[in-house]
């Protein structure tokens, strides 16, 4: 059984557009009297305390309740270490967010209707396969309102497959295997976007409001331009990674992947080229699709993986230069391509030996974690 998001695009009147976004007001005035009161006293709001805040004004008991508990409820959850310190939200830099439990909404033919007798058309763009548990109503960053339904359905696992393969990523290719017909070249959607998306933000920038004055529809106009580049250029990241995790977990049974944390690349002068090919979002792509196939998926650490040969098993004693882009063993003189030897490299510490890589040292499958639990997947 899978947990999976559905999305559908949402296409509200005005009245619609103005109930939703005061019932954001409202929410957001829960978050920030939570934060509030939390920084003052140390206390945490719970719906108790929620329930006395409704009895003393009437404008917030002309909202719905549950999205007021989801809100803080969502605040609440914020307690799990490295969340980082709650901050106020803001009218102006928080897009709208709402979340409705199954008490909080209903479905109809071509509506979604929402506590307080709310009625919102909905793009049934495709069926639902099963009755949702929630729904989060929200806007984008152009402006389009959507709903992401949670849904419970079953597995949909694919037809049993021997077959292994190795992944390691990388910049020059996000991502380089064991067999090269399933290697992912950088598509640098985001370097062919740059020219066109640095005039928009030059329009933006000219347009921006002094301090203290209100913004022109040319500003809005110019920053909604912006955010449709942004956005094109993330879905199509998004759509060359489905694309290749779906034909990487149809043809592979085990997948060996590097655990690449990439944050540290930010730092480094590689940072645009690696935010531009998503290696993080491609790689969380690819473990959601092969667990939600079945598939077996075994992070391997990236510690010497580039160091070491794939045939003899030999480590280099210094580091390759990012320049290197051969491996050269000084053992058994195997010459290969570096990422490709780090995949074999990858591969074989997951247990899953390829022919010739029998030397690889195993010192560090204690630390090799294997994912079989699937999680919440969004399509």
């Amino acid at each position: 059984m899978n947990i999976v998001r559905y999305r559908y695009r949402l296409r509200p009147g005005a009245a619609a557009l103005a109930a939703l976004l005061a019932e954001w007001d409202r929410c957001r005035w829960v978050w920030n009297r939570a934060v509030e009161r939390l920084n003052e006293t140390g206390e945490w709001v719970d719906d108790t305390t929620l329930t006395g805040w409704r009895g003393e004004r009437e404008w917030l008991r002309q909202g719905s309740v549950v999205t007021q508990q989801q809100m803080l409820r969502n605040f609440r959850a914020k307690r799990a270490k490295g969340k980082g310190r709650r901050k106020f939200k803001s009218a102006k830099r928080c897009r709208p967010s709402l979340n409705y439990t199954k008490r909080g909404f209903a479905l109809s033919k071509s509506c979604l209707c929402l506590a307080g007798g709310l009625r919102i058309p909905v793009v049934w763009s495709r069926e639902l396969p099963a009755e949702p548990s929630s729904v989060r109503v929200y806007r984008d960053s152009i402006g389009h309102w959507y709903a992401s339904f949670v849904v419970r359905r079953d597995g949909e696992t694919l037809p049993a497959c021997d077959q292994a393969i190795g992944v390691d990523w990388g910049v020059s290719a996000v991502a380089t295997t064991t067999d090269p017909q399933y290697d992912l070249a950088h598509p640098e959607h985001g370097k062919r976007a740059a020219s066109e998306l640095a005039r928009a933000q030059r329009t933006m920038a000219r347009r921006k409001p002094a301090r203290g004055q209100g913004a022109s529809k040319g500003y809005f106009g110019a920053k909604r331009a912006v955010a449709k580049l942004s956005k094109k250029v993330a879905r199509q990241r998004q759509d060359n990674a489905r694309k290749w995790a779906t034909k990487v977990v149809a043809a592979h049974g085990v997948l060996a992947v590097e655990d690449f944390k990439p944050r540290f690349l930010a730092k480094s002068r590689m940072a645009r080229k690696s935010a531009d090919g998503a290696i993080g979002a491609t790689k969380a792509t690819l473990i959601e699709y092969a667990q939600r196939a079945g598939r077996k998926v075994v992070l391997v650490p990236p510690a010497y993986t580039t160091m070491t040969c794939s045939g003899c098993g030999t480590r280099a004693k210094s580091r390759l230069l990012l320049s290197q882009r051969v491996f050269v063993c000084g053992s058994c003189g195997a010459i290969s391509d570096r990422d490709r030897n780090a995949a074999r490299v990858i591969l074989a510490r997951a247990g899953l030996n390829p022919v010739g890589a029998e030397g690889v040292r195993h010192s560090d499958l204690h630390e090799v974690r294997v994912l079989a639990e699937p999680g919440i997947l969004v399509l």
